[in-house]
């Protein structure tokens, strides 16, 4: 048994190339996870972006109807043609007032925050 014996070099290339192969498959493999890993985040993001903006719409044209509501009630109530328009209107430049000068955007910054806090890690369910 010596440490250069020449009678084994065609078991020592296939056990070579045995091993290149698998590290080959192995690489190719983890590629391909990869690659659905990817696909699938990006397949969930499309899917969370269609239904947020589907419900956004939804939840606009539920919103604008109510205020027609409330202002053509208000109109009726008050036996004006525009009155109940004026008051949903100024209603909303009360709030755009107050969040224009009394709410600090650190209050947001401390509400997305709390929201995306380590999000990235929560998602990542591989073992690392």
């Amino acid at each position: 048994m010596s440490l250069f014996n020449d009678e084994d070099d065609s078991t020592k290339t296939s056990r070579t190339d045995n091993i290149f192969g698998n590290l080959k498959g192995y690489l190719d493999t983890r590629i391909d996870l990869v690659r659905l890993e990817t696909q699938e985040k990006v397949k969930a993001g499309f899917i969370g972006t269609l239904h947020g903006v589907s419900m956004a719409a939804i939840g606009l044209m539920f919103f604008v109807f109510l205020n027609l509501f409330v202002a053509l009630l208000l109109n009726d109530v008050l036996d004006s043609a525009y009155w109940g328009f004026g008051i949903v209107a100024a209603f909303y430049l009360v709030l755009l007032v107050i969040f224009a000068v009394g709410v600090d955007k650190k209050l947001f910054q401390g509400l997305a925050d709390k929201m995306l806090n380590n999000t990235i890690y929560k998602s990542d369910k591989r073992q690392a």
